[in-house]
């Protein structure tokens, strides 16, 4: 016989329900810690966990002195940290595939070059994937990577292991760059995307680095309507 779950996970998971289902809909204002305890029979400290942590995940956010409400809970990736987007997706309860539309050599233009950190015309390894959350585009990952770094990289079967998988086991990451823009992409990308030339997209422009080897150079672009990007700063004190 299974164990019943603690009482704040089934209080979570009642409101994960309503909120999954679609009954509370962005901005609904959900039940009070004091009804919910009742309800579940339980002290408000017990409610108050459960709705905290649905807080911390990004599903709620509250609202000093009003209480508190269902998020428009768009994919967030963090700015200072270098996530697998599968286990994010997973992370939200989602399905994460992928489509593979490139995966060969190629030869380094000017922009490679300079961001990749290798002479013009050198032979690099490239691989355009849309990564997709319950089966809608969330981020299309153009990426080039040195094969002096990760020579297999190519050999990788990339419907069950990620870029940042493959990267981050042949060769761990110490040192990230970021660059972010807002873009507007061409008819070709906007087709992938599943969006119109005319919608917003969030474009990061990454570098990775293990040790003082340049390994990899990427732009990943997301629909605006669907994606944010999130940076934290902890100051001493």
């Amino acid at each position: 016989m299974g164990r019943t779950p603690p009482l704040y996970l089934q209080i979570q998971q009642h409101l994960l329900d309503k909120i999954q289902s679609g009954e509370w809909l962005p901005e609904h204002q959900i039940p009070p810690e004091e009804r919910l305890a009742r309800d579940f029979g339980v002290s408000r400290m017990t409610a108050n966990k459960a709705i905290r942590d649905l807080v911390q995940q990004g599903y709620l956010v509250r609202q000093a002195g009003i209480g508190t409400f269902v998020t428009d809970r768009k994919a967030e990736s963090s700015l200072v940290e270098v996530h697998n987007i599968a286990d994010e997706i997973r992370g939200r309860g989602h399905e994460h595939d992928c489509v593979v539309v490139i995966a060969a050599p190629c030869d380094a233009d000017d922009e490679v070059s300079m961001r990749l950190g290798v002479r013009l015309d050198t032979r690099v390894f490239r691989t355009l994937i849309l990564h997709r959350e319950n089966g809608v585009p969330i981020q299309l990952e153009d990426r080039y990577v040195n094969p002096r770094h990760v020579p297999h990289y190519l050999h990788t079967d990339f419907h069950t292991q990620t870029p940042n998988e493959v990267l981050v086991s042949a060769c761990p990451i110490t040192d990230v760059e970021h660059v972010v823009e807002a873009v507007l992409v061409d008819r070709a990308l906007a087709t992938l995307l599943e969006i119109t030339t005319q919608d917003p997209c969030l474009q990061l422009i990454r570098r990775t680095w293990s040790g003082d080897q340049l390994v990899s150079y990427a732009r990943l672009t997301h629909p605006g309507t669907r994606y944010k990007l999130r940076s934290a700063l902890q100051t001493a004190g």
